[in-house]
Order: structure tokens, then sequence, then C-alpha cells
């Protein structure tokens, strides 16, 4: 199977999923809108679009959800967690609502537009909200398993979508942690994107190797049983200590030395490409190789 774009998947599994379940209801906030033309035009009452006003997309959302629908709600990454924030806390989570909000351009995708159009502390704003559910897949075919799995489950769950991707899908599972490799006394976990990123980086060394696809979520139990080492180097595509809580409240009774990598926290004045970016905000396979061999250090010696 040939791995799309997951902006375009995220199109093609919309319109599927749309076609079989009359509870689905579609809301835009303008973007993306040509694609998804037909199922207005077909579904008028289940489709809204409501022009660039991302509050307001939140509450209609949740508007839908309490008539019994299931909404699909999509925007760019930052005008879909930062400007609705309080929307998502007081119209889903406080309400106990279920809806799924899909975004692109995460972290910096739209790496020329500035900080309006960037979004690397989307996962960690969302961790704060309780019950809210995180899933970073890392190509175009895990979204497409993991929103399958998990659209209609009474939640609601944040999808974040990227430009980069991994280059081959695993058979992820909403939830789960996976075993890329087995090899020596440190782990390195890796979520979404930054897998390939973390395979290369690691080339050569004797380490494990987890990928995380549902980071809320998160698979406490499967992390205990397949970390068995004493050095855990956490790898994140957004702000660095996303995951981190979970991470240590999974090994609170083990001694364990724990690295944890992403983008600084800093504010940017010069815009390039993604990987410039990355790049101006220490998150490379050189960054992570070191840190790796780091953490490995005294096991190694």
């Amino acid at each position: 199977m040939s791995i799309l774009p997951m902006r375009e998947q995220m199109v093609h599994t919309m319109h599927d999923l749309f076609e079989q379940d009359d509870r689905l209801a579609l809301l835009l906030a303008e973007i993306t809108r040509p694609p998804f033309e037909p199922l207005f035009r077909r579904y008028p009452r289940r489709t809204v679009n409501v022009g660039i006003m991302e509050q307001t997309l939140i509450g209609v959302a949740a508007g839908m959800a309490l008539e019994g629908f299931i909404p699909l709600v999509h925007t760019i990454a930052p005008f879909l967690v930062e400007r609705p924030f309080e929307q998502l806390k007081d119209d889903f989570l406080y309400q106990g609502l279920g809806g799924n909000f899909i975004g692109v351009g995460g972290s910096h995708d739209y790496s020329t537009s500035g900080m309006t159009h960037h979004a690397p502390g989307d996962l960690m704003a969302l961790r704060a909200l309780p019950g809210m559910q995180i899933v970073v897949p890392g190509t175009a075919q895990e979204f497409d398993q993991l929103l399958r799995a998990s659209y209609a489950n009474s939640a609601a769950t944040y999808f974040r979508l990227s430009v980069e991707t991994n280059a081959h899908s695993h058979p992820v599972e909403f939830g789960k942690l996976l075993a890329v490799r087995t090899g020596g006394n440190t782990t390195v976990l890796a979520v979404g994107p930054m897998l390939d990123r973390v395979l290369a980086a690691v080339a050569g060394l004797d380490v494990t190797v987890l990928y995380c696809s549902t980071v809320t979520p998160f698979d406490h139990a499967g992390l205990r049983a397949m970390h068995s080492g004493d050095a855990l180097v956490l790898v994140e595509p957004g702000y660095s200590g996303a995951l981190l809580p979970d991470v240590c409240a999974a090994l609170e009774d083990r001694p364990t030395r724990i690295v944890s990598l992403g983008l600084r926290r800093e504010v940017l004045h010069r815009y390039g490409t993604i990987e410039q970016l990355d790049e101006q905000l220490g998150l490379t396979e050189e960054t992570i190789r070191r840190a790796v061999v780091r953490a490995a250090t005294p096991v190694l010696a």
C-alpha cells in the first residue's frame, strides 16, 4: 500500500467514514474546505463550515455532540488547540462529550508563517485537560487505522497530523506502545514521526526502541513490560516533556535516568524550512544520538 501524505489521507478517510456512519458530523473553519465540498452538497444537515471562527467551531461541534452526532472537527493545529482552548475545556471535557479534533501543521509545518501558525506546545497544552485523548500517528496509514479504531469511543480525541512522516507504517494499536527493536540497557521512546529520526540516530547502538502513537491514554503497563534497563530517552515532535509525567509515573519504582528531548522553548524570530527550525530548536539526528550515548555511557562503560 502506498503511503499518502497525512492530509490527503485525512480527506480520504473522513469521506469514507462519513458515507458509512450517519452519526458523523463534519465541522470546518474554512481550512481544507474544497476537498469536502461533495460532503457539504450531499449531507447539508451533517456538515458545517463556520468560517474563520475557531471558538465558534468548537461550540457548534459541542452542540452537534449534544444532539447525538459524533463530530469530526478540522483546522490548523494552533487554531484548533490554542485559540479555542477554553471551549475544548468547557464545552467538551467539562460536559463529557465525545468528538474528534484533527489538526494539521504541528509543530511548525507552516515554517515561514511565524508563531501564529506554529503549534509546538499543542501536546503539552492538551495534556492538561482531564480526559482528552491524544493521537500522534507517524504515517498516513497509521492515522487511518487509529481514527477508525477510536472515532466512536465517546472521548474527546486530538489527532496531530504533520508533514514529516516515517517511511514505513507499523502495526499500531490505539493506546499501545510498540517495540520496534530490542537491545541493551537503554530505551529510546519515539513519538509519532520521530521514529525514523530516532532509528537513524541510534544506528549501531545497542538500545531498545519503543514507538508511541497514542500519547493519551498512555500505555503505562506496556512501558513497564518493555523497558528493563536503567536509562530512557524520550523523543517528542513538539516541546520536550509533554509525555514526561506519564513516563515517570510508569517507572516511579525503578531507578531510571530519563532524558527528555524535543523542541526547545524559544521564541523564533528567524524562519526557514521545517528542517532549519528543527535544527534551530535542537531536534536533529545528531542531538538525539548524543543524548542516547550520554544516557547509556554508564552502562556501556
